[in-house]
């Protein structure tokens, strides 16, 4: 009889000892630092493929990750919260060892990610803050208040009002101008809004500037999702509204250059770009290849350069860092706090383009090609 008990107590124990090491296998919990690369598994959850800037930001995450011997699983949610909620979930499931998320709605995957820390699956928030939760272990991105101050500073420049170094400009306006901002479920939207308003208000408040629609409230403002074709409705709201009687616009503080375009067209269509209405200042950001094209062509002003290839490497170094239990590098440990706690960060730097910029920043870079530029297009 107790022979027979500890053959059954030793076969129970080797059961479970064997569930112990198998068992730790998807997730996390597995000791991630003594694997190799191609046994290891990052997820990656990308908001959107209806954006340029997004398919670039997931192909170079994954591709940097592959070069590496790392097994990657891109998904893109096409702006869909439910969709995005039930990737993260598969990714999770299905043995994840990191999680890298660009998330289509900021605060809607807290029982992902809870879900996420009981697996001890570290998780990098990839340029859109997540919020209101615990359980985000890192976030890469740029510093998105000096994004909006670049943004700000091109509408200046771009109307003469400051020069390139921000010495006073030329002409003293005024200029009316109208304010469009991102999507309020986007954490960055009000960095870029804040950062840019520090800029405008100055010439706000002196009456240099003038918000003719009186649409100054981000709320007002924003851009659901970011959609070009929301932003050029609007935008005709307002050449309906309020410039029908033969004022005109001077400039727009767009935060994005698909925002950029839908603006412009709204204005193309109502007459402007001629000698008699020119086109007025009109910003953007991702320096995203259509726009490129028009900031090169004389039509779009500006756009801020987030070299995304920079971005992508920060993601892949602070995944490695998990995988082998340690510490990302930050260079931002105080200004991101999302709500529940502040989120260390690696901020990257951010570049105003304008036309004169274009060649030096994007073309020698090897960002676009020369001839990606001449045709507005990557392939």
């Amino acid at each position: 009889m107790n022979k027979r008990f500890v053959a059954t107590l030793s076969g129970a124990l080797l059961v479970l000892g064997l569930a112990a090491c198998g068992g730790e296998g998807a997730g996390g919990a597995t000791d991630t630092a003594s694997q190799k690369p191609g046994d290891l598994t990052i997820g990656v959850a990308m908001p959107t493929q209806t954006s340029e800037r997004w398919i670039a930001d997931g192909k170079a995450v994954k591709e940097k990750l592959e070069a590496k011997g790392y097994k990657v699983d891109l998904q893109y949610a096409n702006d869909d919260i439910p969709t995005q909620s039930q990737q993260v979930d598969q990714m999770i499931t299905q043995g994840a060892d990191v999680l890298v998320i660009a998330a289509v709605d900021g605060t809607a995957l807290s029982g992902q990610l809870q879900a996420a820390a009981d697996k001890k699956i570290p998780v990098i928030s990839y340029d859109r803050l997540i919020r209101g939760s615990q359980n985000v272990d890192f976030y890469v991105s740029f510093d998105n208040y000096k994004v909006g101050l670049a943004q700000g500073k091109s509408l200046l420049r771009g109307l003469g009002l400051e020069n390139a170094d921000g010495s006073k400009g030329t002409k003293t306006g005024p200029f009316n101008i109208e304010l469009f901002a991102g999507s309020l479920d986007d954490n960055n939207t009000s960095y870029f809004f804040k950062g840019a308003m520090e800029a405008l208000q100055p010439y706000l408040d002196s009456g240099a500037l003038v918000v003719k629609s009186k649409q100054t409230k981000i709320e007002q403002i924003a851009t659901l999702r970011w959609q070009s074709e929301t932003a050029q409705k609007r935008m005709e709201d307002l050449l309906t509204s309020t410039y029908n009687d033969g004022s005109k616009v001077g400039g727009v503080l767009s935060p994005y250059d698909g925002i950029s375009r839908g603006i412009i067209t709204a204005l193309q269509n109502a007459g402007y770009g001629t000698a008699a209405s020119p086109l007025p200042a009109v910003t953007g950001q991702d320096a995203e290849i259509a726009s490129v094209k028009l900031i090169n062509d004389g039509i779009q002003s500006s756009t801020i350069f987030k070299d995304t290839r920079e971005l992508a490497a920060q993601a892949v170094a602070a995944s490695e860092a998990f995988l082998q239990k340690k510490t990302p590098e930050a260079n931002d440990t105080k200004s991101y706090d999302n709500g529940v706690k502040v989120v260390p960060a690696y901020l990257l730097p951010i570049q105003a383009v304008f036309k004169e910029d274009v060649t030096k920043a994007l073309v020698d870079s090897g960002y676009y090609t020369a001839a990606q530029v001449a045709a507005g297009k990557t392939k």
